[in-house]
């Protein structure tokens, strides 16, 4: 145990018997490793995806992550499903900290010339808390940028533990409406905006993204609610959005799952820049993407 108490969920979702045994400080479930990512944080970055996800959010386009267990998946015709879909079948795969770090440690040129580093992503990495802890850890020994991507959704002691090794936070805001964010991503609220206001005092470096899925997040009174829940706390003055995209289409398919928002139209760049004008002149800095 590295520095937190044994129970970590704020979902009803807790380790059952047969996944209690995937993740501990030592190893966890990984879905996949992307090298060379420009959109996980500043510079050229490793971003390493943790399975397992308590939100179960419409226009999620990694369906893969929201199982913590590696599962069965259907093979496409002309490539895998994901990097770490193998000969088993299966999506998903059980590593130890330092095999992730060797992997990471590949790249180290990467990070020396471009101000990258490390990018823990997800599903939600903290949903596999000893894990990340010991793997922000192991990229701190090597002096590696380290970006934390996350929905928000977990217990304080999780940020607590994980705000000294964290460089950067990449944090989804999606809704302010509690049921809103209850229908549309499957959990309250309140946890996500008291996390991000606790970050927010604390002093964290803190991005938050904000998905823009037409006729659910992009609507004005959600925007508005956002723009002034920010605009109250100082610190949190840069944002990215986020454009709907569909390239999780198939993945539903060969996993076998319902996919809510079926063919939604992606917002196009013109609206994107019109949103992006709209945090801005509240006098936020607003990238479209990253």
């Amino acid at each position: 145990m590295l520095c937190l108490p044994a129970v970590y969920y704020l979902s009803t979702m807790t380790k059952s018997d047969s996944t209690s045994s995937l993740t501990d400080a030592g190893q966890g479930v990984i879905f996949s490793i992307k090298k060379y990512s420009m959109h996980d944080g500043p510079g050229i970055r490793t971003t390493v995806f943790l399975k397992g996800c308590p939100l179960n959010c419409w226009w999620c386009h990694n369906p893969e992550s929201k199982k913590l267990a590696p599962e069965p998946v259907k093979q496409g015709a002309n490539r895998p499903f994901s990097g770490f879909a193998g000969s088993d079948g299966k999506v998903g795969r059980i590593m130890t900290v330092d095999e992730v770090i060797a992997e990471v440690k590949k790249d180290e040129i990467f990070y020396d010339e471009s101000g990258g580093g490390v990018t823990f992503s997800g599903g939600e990495p903290l949903m596999q808390p000893d894990f990340l802890v010991a793997l922000l850890h192991a990229a701190k020994r090597y002096d590696f940028h380290t970006a934390v991507d996350t929905s928000g959704f977990a217990s304080a002691e999780v940020f607590e533990c994980i705000l000294p090794l964290t460089d950067l936070f990449l944090y989804d805001l999606k809704l302010m409406d509690d049921d809103a964010h209850r229908k549309y991503a499957g959990t309250p609220v309140a946890p996500v905006l008291d996390n991000l206001a606790w970050l927010a005092r604390s002093g964290a470096n803190v991005i938050v993204r904000i998905p823009i899925v037409p006729g659910i997040t992009d609507t004005p009174e959600n925007l508005d609610s956002i723009i002034r829940f920010l605009l109250e706390r100082s610190v949190l003055r840069n944002v990215s959005i986020l454009a709907l995209n569909h390239l999780g289409d198939q993945k539903y398919i060969r996993l076998g799952m319902e996919n809510k928002l079926g063919t939604l139209k992606v917002p196009s760049q013109e609206r994107m820049a019109e949103l992006q004008e709209r945090f801005i002149r509240k006098g936020l800095h607003c990238t479209i993407g990253g």
